[in-house]
């Protein structure tokens, strides 16, 4: 998962280093993990399963599969709020969703479940790029213990957000033995 932070938003991004082609139980446990990543930094999470479609329309085997994710989800009953397939302002930009009064969100989404690894990875450095958006990660979640990963080419500000963020993810894992 990334954390991007631009014009007074924060925002999650995931699945943005793992994996490449998810099918729905993938997506699950993306939205899952990245749903409880969330709780853990304070914030309400909710989940919106990104695609080229939205609600069906237009239909392809990327958004069956996250049509198929949404169904699996509704029948584990999770705590925390998600819709989709959507695009990304009817995700962010509530006003959006007049034709839609059936959404779920109640308000916008802070969540974004990616269709693949590459939609993630050009989405977060696109805003990062154009939009002057800061992006911290990607943040590896679901693993024992607290590590994180930082490139060759990772600047101080990056190592320090790094270890900054396994040191509280360590805190965390204590608490909770």
């Amino acid at each position: 998962m990334s954390v991007v932070l631009a014009k007074g938003h924060t925002l999650f991004v995931a699945d943005t280093s793992v994996t490449e082609m998810p099918d729905a139980e993938d997506l699950v446990e993306i939205a899952v993990g990245a749903a409880q990543a969330v709780k853990t930094l304070g914030y309400a999470p909710r989940v919106a399963f990104m695609s080229y479609s939205t609600f069906g329309n237009p239909m392809g085997q990327r958004s069956e599969k996250v049509i198929e994710a949404v169904s699996m989800l509704d029948e584990m009953g999770v705590d925390f709020e998600y819709e989709g397939e959507m695009s990304p302002e009817l995700a962010l930009e509530p006003e959006r969703r007049v034709n839609y009064p059936f959404m779920r969100l109640t308000g916008p989404a802070n969540v974004l479940i990616m269709p693949a690894i590459h939609s993630a990875a050009i989405s977060t450095q696109l805003v990062q790029s154009i939009g002057g958006a800061t992006v911290i990660g990607p943040i590896l979640l679901g693993l024992s213990k607290a590590v994180q990963i930082a490139p060759l080419s990772a600047s101080v500000s990056k190592i320090l957000q790094m270890a900054t963020l396994a040191a509280y993810e360590q805190d965390v894992l204590e608490a909770q033995s």
